[in-house]
């Protein structure tokens, strides 16, 4: 294939990706072989809307070498290659973070069983490779060992996502949206067995999974959810995301400057006077992250974006808002160190930088709070480890946000 006609494949491949929902940000990666000896692929740290096909890296398959003068390719690079070179019908890779498969992903097991209208678009079963960090040779080690020992078009990479491969893009695509089905039916089918009803969906595993989960003790008054923006010395909270309905507080003395201000804002305002590198937040109330607040206990990483991106865990706190600058204080005090925490009963606060990064961090905190429930339907799943956390929440802060930012 052309090259460039490669790259601006890859650049309308990652958009699509990122309406399907598979892909978003920056996280994952897509590429296309041009020939036997070389590949493209998206480069690290650009959110998928900004590629152009300038920003796409031809990588040589044999060493990953790559011309040193322009972007750098995915660190996942290697992943890429191994595919290539194992499979020689494979012309397009996809490397998702995709929900269902992410949830899967943290159980251990391969999935053995498939329709046969799975099985013909994927293959015989959905191989799970060994966990290794992020970019590491260890998780390359294993995702090839994965792709050599089975017929499959979908590997699951433990505690990270899957690979898709293609004949080209559309069969990538289609590949990874099958993936999809498979692991929520397999999710369904153990909540089915557990309950001795048909399980018809995701609702059905939430609420199994409070009925039978030991909540922590007490209850916290329910309070409104609201999105706010620092600008300046002040803050503005939103409630609802058409922006239309504000209130602008002075962060520094709390002086309401125009609008109608929720008592929620007392919350929101000690984040911003605590956390310089805090400049917006969300109150999320999506139903994986209600479901965990209801239950009331911290929340352990079983996904490496969100030890990234998140933190090392979630904490919980109780709000009260008849007792503000308090509970206020002890929810800042949950959140040290961490870009999210859970509000008992009332969902979480998503933070970040900015608000697109906000939006971030509440994306992976839902999808670990989903792997967290489907987990609890399967014995001994065990959180990613505490040097492996920290070591990728480091690297995170240090190196992919700063990328993130300059593109911004």
């Amino acid at each position: 294939m052309d090259i460039m006609q490669a790259k601006e494949l890859v650049v309308d491949a990652g958009k699509k990706l990122v309406e399907s929902g598979l892909v978003a940000r920056t996280w994952g990666n897509v590429s296309c072989r041009v020939s036997e000896t070389q590949f493209v692929i998206t480069p690290s740290g650009i959110p998928y809307e900004a590629l152009t096909p300038n920003d796409i890296v031809l990588v040589n398959i044999a060493d990953l070498s790559y011309d040193q003068s322009g972007r750098k390719p995915s660190s996942e690079k290697g992943i890429h290659a191994e595919a290539y070179k194992l499979r020689s019908n494979c012309n397009f890779v996809i490397h998702t973070h995709q929900t269902n498969a992410s949830v899967v992903s943290t159980l251990g097991v391969d999935i053995n069983k498939l329709s046969a209208e799975s099985a013909a678009i994927i293959g015989s079963k959905v191989p799970l490779a060994t966990y290794g960090l992020p970019g590491r040779g260890k998780l390359r080690k294993g995702v090839a060992t994965a792709i050599a020992s089975s017929n499959s078009k979908a590997i699951m990479m433990a505690h990270h996502g899957a690979v898709c491969l293609g004949d080209n893009f559309e069969d990538a695509f289609v590949v990874a949206n099958e993936l999809e089905k498979v692991c929520e039916k397999f999710i369904l089918d153990e909540c089915s067995s557990l309950t001795g009803k048909v399980a018809d969906s995701l609702k059905a595993v939430n609420e199994y999974v409070l009925a039978k989960s030991a909540k922590s003790k007490g209850s916290a008054e329910i309070i409104n959810a609201y999105i706010s923006e620092r600008e300046g010395n002040n803050f503005k909270i939103y409630s609802d995301e058409s922006k239309e309905n504000y209130a602008t507080v002075n962060i520094q003395d709390g002086i309401v400057l125009s609008g109608v201000c929720p008592p929620e804002a007392a919350l929101h305002r000690a984040i911003y006077l605590n956390r310089a590198d805090v400049n917006g937040i969300i109150h999320s109330k999506q139903d994986d992250i209600w479901t965990l607040s209801q239950i009331g206990k911290t929340v352990k990483p079983l996904l490496d974006d969100f030890a990234q991106i998140a933190g090392c865990s979630l904490k919980v706190a109780v709000y009260d808002p008849k007792n503000a600058e308090k509970t206020a204080s002890k929810v800042v005090k949950k959140m040290k160190g961490r870009s999210a925490v859970l509000l008992k009963d009332n969902g979480a606060l998503c933070c970040g930088p900015s608000m697109y990064d906000a939006q971030a961090t509440e994306m992976v905190v839902e999808k670990n709070c989903k792997t967290v429930i489907g987990a609890k339907l399967f014995d001994n799943v065990n959180p990613l480890g505490f040097i492996d956390t920290h070591l990728m929440r480091f690297v995170y802060l240090k190196k992919y946000s700063k990328q993130a930012d300059k593109k911004q």
